[in-house]
């Protein structure tokens, strides 16, 4: 391999595939940095300077590498934007991080058109990826510049906006190091070590979920840095995975829980028609992933299965197949670079097998902060450590549990429920595919709980259906967690990367009341 690093690594060996994209068009390492550079220079042409920002929404693209890739070494922020937001939350993010430049595609250009309308973008700063009405071009402003490398080259970095509890969403911002970006390729792509992943020649990441998540793009940039293949598909099924693990010899991922649950539910001869054998480092999080549903897994594909819990602010834990064999459930123990600890609610810190709220911490302290909201910055920090309301415990050996976020907690009779342990073993049953639980009033009990299921392929849903559930239930939950009524839904509210809108079902229930958490 050539030096550490995606810029030193394209210039000493440019025939290195570097990117697949989701039609198959293959971009040799050489080449993805000419147009990156190339990005560079049209952008600073349009006026952008060190510390500017650019927005975009994108599908899974070459694109998104470009402009990513331009960015990191021109010192500017990036923006991904969730797709499946409308246009009038797309323009408040374009317009709290003042993005210079806005970027969409022509898959999306209605709410593209209307968020640059509403968030009053330039026309001359609007680019579109295909053909939107009233936008220039993004691959004219990319084409018509060179492709050496651009001079006085700064960091950059990604500036990703949390979905949040309440409220508008904001934006997690890092002051810029100015450090030169091959100084930096270490720590671009060291997110992989954490996980044992060398920088060898035949390490293939195949990217499943949006870039726009925050982890999915952070894990696909390291696996460029490290010099490893990227494969990227579009829109995410589980035959198709397979398939291309098998073309091109895919060697980890970074994946979430939905995504086994329908591999899982693939027929058999679906599942043994591929050869898997090249997987070594198959990494979930973003989700609870059910036990049962990990150990098949395994039991699948072997102990190639990583877990990690962390947040776009920073910090978490890491786990091998091995490690959470001997516990299983566990999320992990803190990276070297990180540290967790557990506070009650009047901020003393707890001590091992005591549920609290679950903080963590980075080497030096939180380094982030909530675009121009200095309140919710400070109000999430207690010393160095920070939260983005988990709740969990340590067990004697430091190994974190997660027993479910605060704001999804179920507070009935008194008696503290948490939706992640009664959703585990929804997903246990034979014909259920995806579970949401959450409160909804009782006037006696203040929460009862409510659970809505996604039967798998070919059942519907019925009283029928729901008494064998709920007789399921009968010996794995206590009474009291159990849920009182079921709905289905062949339409669960996540995204692609797995987050469940659980809001979306929840809302309605509560309209004109006030829940306890």
């Amino acid at each position: 391999m050539a030096d550490f690093g995606f810029w030193a690594m394209a210039q000493e060996e440019p025939g290195h595939l570097a990117l697949v994209g989701p039609d198959g068009t293959e971009l040799k390492a050489g080449d993805l940095l000419g147009r990156a550079n190339q990005v560079v220079h049209g952008l600073r042409a349009l006026g952008l300077k060190a510390g500017d920002t650019i927005a975009f929404v994108l599908p899974n693209s070459i694109e998104v590498f470009e402009i990513y890739l331009a960015a990191l070494q021109a010192g500017w922020y990036i923006v991904p934007i969730n797709h499946h937001l409308v246009a009038p939350e797309i323009a408040y993010i374009v317009s709290d991080a003042e993005a210079q430049v806005f970027i969409g595609h022509e898959r999306f250009a209605d709410i593209c058109l209307d968020a640059a309308e509403e968030a009053e973008i330039p026309a001359t700063r609007c680019l579109a990826v295909g053909d939107i009405p009233g936008f220039a071009s993004y691959a004219e402003m990319r084409d018509n510049q060179k492709t050496d490398l651009p001079h006085d080259r700064s960091l950059g970095d990604t500036m990703n906006y949390t979905s949040g509890t309440t409220g508008n969403p904001k934006g997690v911002r890092r002051a810029l190091s100015g450090v030169n970006p091959d100084d930096a390729a270490i720590g671009l792509g060291g997110l992989l070590l954490l996980f044992g992943i060398q920088s060898r020649d035949d390490n293939v990441h195949i990217v499943g979920s949006p870039l726009y998540h925050t982890a999915v793009l952070r894990f696909a940039g390291a696996a460029i840095h490290m010099g490893h293949t990227v494969v990227l598909m579009d829109k995410w099924t589980g035959d198709a995975m397979l398939e291309l693990i098998e073309r091109y010899k895919v060697t980890h991922s970074h994946m979430v829980p939905t995504q086994f649950h329908r591999l899982l539910a693939l027929p058999d001869e679906t599942r043994s028609r591929y050869d898997l054998s090249s997987l070594r480092h198959m990494i979930h999080a973003a989700a609870p992933c059910p036990i049962d549903t990990k150990h098949a897994m395994i039991n699948w594909w072997g102990p190639v299965i990583d877990e990690y819990y962390a947040a776009s602010e920073g910090g978490g834990t890491i786990v091998n197949t091995e490690e959470w064999l001997t516990k299983p459930g566990t999320v992990g123990k803190p990276w070297p670079i990180s540290e967790i600890a557990i506070f009650d609610d009047d901020g003393n810190r707890l001590g091992p097998n005591q549920i609290g709220t679950v903080y963590m911490a980075m080497s030096g302290g939180a380094n982030f902060e909530y675009h121009k909201d200095k309140e919710k910055t400070e109000k999430n920090r207690i010393g160095k450590f920070f939260t983005v309301g988990d709740v969990g415990y340590l067990d004697d050996d430091d190994f974190l549990f997660l027993s479910d976020r605060k704001i999804d907690m179920i507070i009935s009779g008194g008696a503290n429920i948490y939706p992640a342990e009664i959703e585990n073993v929804l997903l246990s049953h034979p014909k259920v595919v995806d579970a949401a639980v959450f409160g909804i009033p009782d006037d006696d009990w203040g929460e009862q709980v409510k659970a809505v299921l996604e039967p798998i392929d070919g059942v519907e849903g019925s009283p029928e259906l729901a008494a064998e559930i709920l007789a399921w239930c009968e010996g794995r939950l206590a009474k009291f967690k159990t849920p009182k009524t079921i709905d289905f839904t062949h339409d669960m509210p996540r995204d692609p990367n797995g987050k469940l809108y659980k809001r979306k079902l929840r809302d309605p229930y509560w309209e004109g009341r006030e829940r306890a958490v």
